[in-house]
């Protein structure tokens, strides 16, 4: 049995795609994978994959993505890390002591790692970004953000990172990140 992470993209934000985090739990048991936990209400969860799976991360995120469409009704993105992933995500933060509310501190989560040119075609990515008081970085294939005023005021909320980094990306805040990371061990 090895521990996964699931990044569920888009449940639960707002009145569209809601899932009951016992109907995940449900899913993910379905699947085959067993000790499944959950963290708050929005796609988070922690659970063992059998050494017999086949296929790997991508296998997984796609079994989660059919469960969801099949059994749910939801069409969602699902983002799928080993805690080795999530701690070295953790330990490449570029903000640290800098960012110590993490209730305002980002880690965006890709599908796909994009070219170096892209990420040096963003602006806020920039070192002269005009973002201030907010800052975005991108490190060892993550996206970092700090948002002193909260994320719903920052200039980088409008951003459309998708696009702009051409993957899907999932943010968490920090506080959520480590509690994941406590949860897989």
């Amino acid at each position: 049995m090895t521990t996964r992470i699931a990044l569920i993209r888009g449940i639960n934000v707002g009145r569209n795609k809601r899932v009951a985090m016992a109907d995940l739990r449900t899913l993910l048991a379905d699947l085959g994978y067993s000790d499944v936990r959950t963290l708050l209400q929005s796609g988070n969860a922690v659970f063992s994959v059998p050494g017999s799976a086949r296929g790997g991360t991508a296998a997984v995120e796609q079994a989660i993505e059919r469960g969801l469409a099949d059994q749910l009704s939801v069409t969602a993105r699902v983002l799928v890390r080993t805690p080795a992933q999530l701690a070295s995500a953790i330990e490449a933060d570029p903000f640290g002591d800098r960012a110590p509310d993490g209730s305002k501190h980002f880690l965006g989560f890709l599908a796909e790692p994009p070219p170096a040119a892209t990420v040096a075609a963003v602006p806020q990515l920039g070192p002269d970004a005009d973002t201030a008081p907010d800052e975005a970085r991108f490190a060892a294939g993550h996206l970092y953000l700090w948002c002193p005023n909260g994320i719903s005021k920052s200039t980088l909320w409008s951003v459309d990172w998708d696009r702009r980094l051409g993957t899907a990306v999932t943010l968490r805040n920090w506080n959520t990140v480590t509690k994941l990371r406590e949860l897989a061990g």
